[in-house]
């Protein structure tokens, strides 16, 4: 079989280790580059010995030159409280990396598959959100640095297509989570499980009827894979998560019964800008990748309860 060489970047983060592990499965040489601002070497350190795994610190503001075949392009910050920390660098590494793996695709002929995200429709108007919504994205507010800068590599990437024939694939991804996710990065599903296995109380932010949809890790890199194997014409965008919602509080509920927590929930006022429901249409999927996940919430979560509870130790 023919080895393809694939670049990943932000590879060492929660959902590029995946895919990384994935993609060297398979047969694949990997070339895998992160700044570790959330990415971490402990994510891939089980890989180093893998002599078809290579690791690169780089940040790809900078232009990055190397020959591959394919591109997953997933760096950059993707929680709240790690965009927002340094809100101009986010959007420098949305913008600027799309140019710089855009540019290398081009040079190259490569695929490169952006991984954008179900924040470019903002807080929305329209439930389920399918592809065809434009959003509803706030663009001074204190999360557009991630909405806008997310929108602007869809553009980029688009644009780079009609223009110069680059083969993109653009996969818009929902609620993620799973084994190596960041515990400091205040999502939900991981402060939940990391309030919950302290015995701290369970913050939840607004009444917790706020909804969101949740997909296991696998399913993701698994619709990632086969959205780079369709066909060149096809280059998406193509919602990517799991149409089961959850509120808050039954989400919370879950992760307590999972873990016999004794921790209480305590509710505290709703961040600005925070979307009340998300859900993905996924009629895409299903049609063009033949996708749809396959892990449900409470057994994914058992496996992400026994990582924290192992890291947490």
């Amino acid at each position: 079989m023919t080895r393809r060489k694939i670049l990943v970047t932000g590879g060492a983060g929660f959902i590029g280790s995946h895919l990384c592990e994935r993609l060297l499965s398979e047969g694949n040489e990997v070339l895998c580059l992160d700044n570790y601002f959330t990415g971490s070497k402990e994510n891939v350190v089980h890989l180093l010995d893998n002599p078809y795994f290579e690791l690169i610190r780089h940040d790809i503001v900078h232009p990055f030159h190397v020959d591959v075949d394919q591109i997953y392009n997933l760096a950059c910050p993707a929680s709240p409280v790690h965009y927002q920390y340094n809100a101009i660098k986010t959007i420098k590494t949305s913008v600027m990396g799309a140019i710089n793996m855009l540019g290398l695709a081009k040079r190259l002929k490569a695929k490169v598959l952006q991984a954008s995200t179900s924040e470019v429709y903002g807080d929305p108007h329209i439930h389920p959100q399918p592809e065809s919504y434009w959003g509803n994205v706030n663009p001074i507010g204190i999360r557009s640095c991630y909405d806008e800068g997310k929108r602007c590599a869809e553009t980029l990437f688009m644009d780079y297509h009609r223009q110069n024939g680059v083969r993109i694939k653009i996969v818009r991804i929902f609620n993620t989570y799973g084994p190596r996710m960041n515990p400091e990065d205040g999502r939900v599903v991981s402060n939940f499980i990391v309030q919950a296995l302290k015995g701290e109380d369970i913050t939840i932010y607004g009444d917790g009827t706020q909804t969101r949809s949740f997909q296991y890790v696998d399913d993701m890199v698994e619709a990632m894979i086969r959205m780079m194997a369709t066909d060149d014409s096809f280059t998406g965008p193509v919602n990517t998560g799991n149409p089961g919602e959850f509120t808050m509080i039954e989400l919370a509920r879950l992760i307590l019964e999972l873990t016999g927590s004794k921790s209480k929930l305590v509710f505290e006022p709703l961040p600005s800008d925070d979307p009340k429901q998300r859900k993905p249409d996924i009629t895409l999927a299903k049609e063009k990748l033949d996708w749809e996940p396959k892990i449900q919430l409470r057994e994914g979560l058992i496996k992400t309860i026994a990582y924290f509870d192992n890291i947490l130790e």
